[in-house]
């Protein structure tokens, strides 16, 4: 069984040589018990990522690869990625490695021992531990309060960078995947519930890592009217999706 773990990448220059590294390190030492590589899925870089990742490769060509997408968007990069990849389950974590790596066996064994279809990081759970600041954590909780009474999913938080799907769910989900930014986490999650998969949250370790003070990119009043209006528009979709299935 392979396992893609993937990196979206847009403009992470300052830090890529480091983590890509540390994770190969990682994986190296792990003793996973499935077959395993380590992609850079580029998403409208302007920097030095694209020729980063094309020397990792050179050096390390069974175990680090790269898919570049012109244009911005870690969701549609991923999507165009993954319907191409030969690999059984596909994984994300957001580059900074935010996430503690102890955390990946947990997320990808679950769907490797095939007791669930998909398997989500969370950093709300009671085992959970986070640093962050105040101002992003005020934006993720009132992202999932929102979010849960629009659309009733059964899940703590929609918005960790550290997912793992496999790769037959992954293909049922696509043809209802339409967000090509971060709103794709939300369509993976709900659309997973709504058709019947079994989806996992896993507590994890988690710190904010913005590297040289780098402000986030998320504008929060653009984004949060952004938000707004995907989940209503998703809302009004999951409707007619339900009614379908229940006609079917």
């Amino acid at each position: 069984m392979l396992v893609d773990f993937c990196l979206p990448i847009k403009n992470e220059e300052k830090i890529l040589v480091q983590n890509l590294e540390r994770l190969l390190s990682y994986c190296r030492q792990a003793g996973f018990s499935f077959s395993w590589r380590i992609v850079g899925v580029i998403n409208g870089s302007t920097d030095a990522s694209v020729k980063i990742l094309a020397d990792f490769k050179n050096k390390y060509p069974t175990e680090i690869d790269y898919f570049e997408v012109p244009e911005p968007g870690r969701g549609g990069a991923l999507k165009k990625y993954w319907s191409l990849s030969s690999a059984d389950v596909f994984s994300y974590m957001d580059a900074d490695l935010a996430v503690n790596l102890d955390n990946l066996i947990h997320l990808v064994s679950p769907i490797v021992n095939r007791e669930c279809e998909v398997v989500i990081g969370s950093r709300l759970l009671i085992d959970s531990r986070i640093k962050r600041s105040w101002g992003r954590e005020i934006v993720s909780q009132s992202y999932n309060f929102i979010s849960r009474r629009l659309l009733n999913y059964q899940v703590a938080d929609l918005q960790c960078g550290f997912k793992a799907i496999n790769a037959k769910t992954f293909r049922a989900l696509q043809p209802w995947l339409q967000d090509d930014y971060w709103f794709f986490d939300t369509e993976l999650v709900v659309l997973a519930q709504c058709l019947g998969y079994r989806v996992k949250e896993v507590p994890v370790d988690w710190q904010e890592n913005r590297f040289d003070k780098r402000s986030s990119t998320v504008k929060v009043f653009r984004d949060s009217l952004i938000f707004l209006k995907n989940l209503w528009n998703f809302r009004k979709r999951l409707a007619k999706l339900k009614k379908s299935l229940g006609n079917v």
